[in-house]
């Protein structure tokens, strides 16, 4: 929990080049829309500083009879072309509203380019992303949360999304239109603008100051939030308990107190956000009073217009304005930033390498060799040096105490780590040199906790088999015992799933997923634990379905009740990492050696229960 606060407390910088990089290739695809959207600012800025113009020439004619813009090469502009029996006023009117509308379809047409641009750019970031994390090793995802890979699949991509609408672009195309305004001004009348750009310095170190402000008071909204997070995830995801334990009153007093913080620093992020607006009002007020008064002194001996005192006036407002949200474009971006420095840390996670070309003969024979495989999670070693071969078509059992390396066996087996040193072999081949996907596509592995997927129940039974025959299907339903379940369904193998198959009782979903192995026609089975969650009739039903299919199939069982691993071929007990003994049911009995403790420690009641 605290890793997951510190990163999600780490702010980006408002602006990096290297994660811009990083960004581009996936923008590549679309650079003509990069180009198109990009060509709109710098027409939208020369279009914003003609209004004010137009208004101030208004003004001109209307005092002193004469239309003058300020700029020379476009005061032809402002008067009717010659043949055109058009009052100038209502010219000038209706140029306002030509320009007024060529503006609102500009500012449409970079919004909805943008967004565009944004949202094609992250489906295929999110695309990578999401087929990138499907290729991690398990061993990565034992150390970082699945709340964390949603979030990087979801929220981070949603705020480097903004970027393209509220953050980078938004803040150059202001940064443009600010320049437009200045070369107006300075253009128009330098000492009248000098005076009116005294303010901007006092404003700059003010905005400065609240960068760092502002900085801060984002970062402890996000830690807030993101406690906010974790404790609803954790409470909604432990709601049985926290009922079963009437947790209800403390759960909500911790909520309040975490909400009650959160409050409090949006209302300090807030704070700074109306003190900058605040300021920025305060030097466009004053920046007006400079130019009505300085340009008062102008106008009355007669080296300005009236046109050109207004002009000043709108032009220093929108000056000004961009400042106005620059808290949220700043957030925006530092938000953006943080976002896409997750991602592509994510990005950068080794996959799961494919190793050899190697291939299995289909079906591969099956056989299985541990030789001297050690393996550890962390500090501590899993297994040492352990040492075994399973015969084509034999079936083992793999027994011992919680802890002794019994379910690493199948995991290093499916390929899902990778053992310190020694090697595993199938048919001679050394799992390093196969594919993993080709290795996989030889195996069924039946967990313990079945999980079952959102869909319908053929959808759930074929997982991974590709196209699956009818008549394929029908067999391995009817020889798992599935069939009675199916008939039972009022859609039968269109039955809706719901989420994580709640929808089903722990046998059914055990039996599920005994179907799910079947119909991939595998060479090895690997069961892990197989039926612990059956109960005593189920149970019978799966024994009678893996006794007939295990013939002729590598089976490595897990399991704990005798009725799975008494008649298996041969049984290695395992102890702190290392196999202790092996033999058959009966042998390992006569040696009254651990196995024997075993029995009857667990065995020898499950099996008094039994009876």
């Amino acid at each position: 929990m605290s890793e997951h606060l510190h990163e999600e407390e780490a702010l980006g910088k408002v602006y990096d080049a290297d994660l811009l990089r990083r960004v581009w290739p996936f923008m590549r695809p679309y650079r003509g829309q990069v180009v198109f959207s990009l060509a709109l600012i710098p027409l939208r800025g020369a279009l914003e500083v003609v209004p004010p113009l137009l208004i101030g020439a208004a003004l001109d004619f209307l005092t002193r009879g004469e239309i003058a813009s300020g700029l020379p090469w476009l005061t032809p502009l402002f008067s009717p072309p010659p043949g055109v029996a058009v009052p100038e006023l209502v010219w000038l009117f209706g140029l306002l509203l030509a320009v007024a509308a060529a503006l609102l379809g500009l500012e449409w047409l970079r919004g909805w380019s943008m967004l565009v641009l944004g949202q094609k750019t992250i489906a295929d970031v999110r695309r990578r992303l999401f087929d990138h994390v499907q290729r991690l090793p398990l061993r990565f995802f034992d150390r970082y949360p699945v709340g964390r890979l949603v979030t990087r699949l979801t929220n981070d991509l949603e705020n480097l999304a903004e970027m393209f609408s509220m953050g980078i672009v938004a803040l150059v195309g202001d940064l443009v239109v600010m320049l437009f305004f200045a070369y107006v001004v300075f253009t128009i009348d330098a000492r009248l603008a000098l005076a009116a750009m005294g303010i901007v310095p006092i404003l700059t170190a003010a905005a400065i100051v609240f960068r760092y402000k502002v900085r801060e008071a984002f970062r402890a909204v996000r830690v807030k939030i993101a406690r906010l997070n974790a404790h609803l995830q954790e409470t909604i995801s432990g709601i049985k308990v926290v009922q079963l334990f009437a947790r209800e009153r403390r759960n909500l007093a911790d909520f309040e107190r975490m909400n009650a913080s959160h409050r409090d620093s949006w209302h300090k992020s807030i704070t700074y956000d109306a003190l900058l607006f605040s300021a920025v009002d305060l030097a466009t007020n004053l920046t007006r009073a400079v130019i009505f008064w300085y340009g008062a002194n102008l106008l009355l001996r007669g080296e300005v217009s009236l046109g050109t005192i207004y002009v000043f006036t709108d032009y220093m407002a929108r000056f000004f304005r961009p400042l106005m949200d620059l808290s949220q474009k700043y957030s925006v971006m530092q938000s953006s930033m943080a976002s896409a420095e997750r991602v592509f840390q994510l990005l950068d996670e080794p996959v799961e390498r494919s190793f050899g070309a190697a291939t299995l003969a289909k079906p591969a024979r099956g056989e299985v060799v541990f030789d001297r495989v050690s393996f550890s999670y962390g500090a501590e070693p899993i297994l040492e040096e352990v040492s075994f071969r399973v015969a084509p078509g034999e079936r083992v059992a793999l027994v011992g105490h919680t802890g002794a390396g019994k379910t690493t066996v199948l995991k290093l087996l499916a390929r899902l780590y990778q053992p310190q040193s020694g090697a595993i072999r199938i048919d001679g081949i050394d799992l390093r040199d196969l594919d993993a996907a080709e290795l996989r596509r030889q195996m069924a592995f039946v967990l313990q906790d079945v999980f079952l997927f959102d869909g319908d129940l053929r959808q759930n039974i074929v997982l991974g088999a590709g196209v699956v025959a009818d008549r394929d299907l029908a067999a391995a339903v009817d020889a798992t015992h599935v069939r009675r379940l199916v008939d039972r369904l009022p859609e039968g193998f269109a039955q809706k799933v719901n989420e994580r198959g709640v929808n089903f009782s722990s046998g059914e979903r055990q039996l599920l997923s005994f179907a799910r192995a079947l119909v991939r026609r595998p060479s090895i089975l690997l069961l892990d634990e197989a039926t612990s969650n059956v109960d005593t009739e189920t149970e019978s039903l799966v024994q009678d379905a893996l006794h007939r299919l295990m013939e002729g199939k590598t089976c490595i069982v897990v399991a704990h009740r005798l009725s799975t691993i008494r008649d298996v071929d041969r049984i290695y007990v395992m102890h702190h990492g290392e196999i202790a003994e092996h033999g058959s049911h009966q042998e390992l009995l006569a040696q009254r050696g651990l196995y024997w403790r075993l029995y009857q420690l667990q065995f020898a009641q499950q099996e008094g229960a039994a009876a």
